[in-house]
This record gives structure tokens, sequence and C-alpha cells, in this order.
């Protein structure tokens, strides 16, 4: 983190989430102005690590994606020039997290059983609540959804452990 301090790393992802399987990896999304910047700085921070890979996409902001093995654990470094706040990988762990604290061990359990079969975490979440369409856009939209809302939606989901919204559960 200290090597990405410049680009406001926020560590996302299953580990932080309590979902992690021993192939999971550690997600770091990071905001830059200049892509170009950032591909050189990973490039110097990380090249000699293990199994290092380093993209650049060539659409929109053109996002850099780094990715490697350090200490024993894979990484994979993101910027683009969102802010990290949003950037779409940023807004699904906080809403995922938020479904966590909410939908309770039952609800964990579920997301697990899925990711144990190969599923990724977004289409697990969307399986586990029954949601339609493109799993990353149905968890964006649920973003804007108080507690309450998302309460319900778990419960309707065949959560009926899920507790309503109560000041024990904050964004």
């Amino acid at each position: 983190m200290t090597a990405l301090a410049e680009f406001d790393p926020h560590l996302a992802g299953t580990l932080p989430l309590g979902l992690n399987l021993p192939t999971s990896d550690l997600d770091i999304l990071c905001h830059t102005a200049e892509p170009d910047m950032f591909a050189v700085a990973l490039w110097v921070a990380f090249s000699g690590e293990t199994d290092f890979s380093l993209r650049q996409w060539i659409v929109a902001d053109r996002p850099v994606i780094a990715s490697f093995t350090a200490y024993r654990w894979p990484f994979q470094v993101f910027g683009q020039k969102k802010p990290v706040c949003e950037q779409n990988g940023w807004r699904h762990f906080l809403v995922e997290r938020r479904l966590l604290r909410l939908g309770g061990t039952t609800f964990r359990a579920a997301i697990m059983r899925e990711r144990a079969l190969g599923v990724k975490t977004e289409p697990a979440f969307a399986a586990a609540l029954r949601l339609n369409g493109d799993p990353y856009l149905a968890l964006l939209d649920l973003e804007r959804c108080d507690n309450a809302s998302l309460s319900h939606l778990l419960i309707r989901a065949g959560f009926p452990g899920s507790l309503p919204f109560t000041a024990h559960y904050p964004p």
C-alpha cells in the first residue's frame, strides 16, 4: 500500500468481505489522473514480483491492471481516472458489505456455496438474491436502496433471518 499511496489505494473484493477462497486474490483499487504514469509506477514497484503482468484497456479512460504474487498472495491492482468511490468495483464492494451485514450468517453461507461452485462474487450475490439480468448492473442498482429495502429484498429471496433495518446496521 505504501508503493501505491499517491494513488489512493483501497482494498476491496472477497478478502475484506470474508468471502475469499484459496484461489482468491487481493484486489486493490486506485485512482490515477494519468493511466500511463500509473502503469510506469506499477512496473517500477512490482515488475520483479512473481507472475507479474500489466495490461491497459483501450476503452474510455484506459484503466490499468497489474497482477502479481507477493508474500504468497496473488494481487490485482486496478487503476483508472475515476476516483475510487466512483469505480464500479468499489461500489459493488460497498453494497455487498451492506448486504452481508444485513443478511447475516445464512446469507453469507449461501454466497459461499455459490463461490465454492466457481461462481464469481457479483453473480453469486445476484443468484442468492434472485436478481435478473446482468449481475454487475443489478448490484449497482442496489446501492441506491436504503437498508430497510435491502432487508426486504433479502427476506423475499428466502433469507427470513434477515433483520429489518436497525441502528445496528449502518450503511
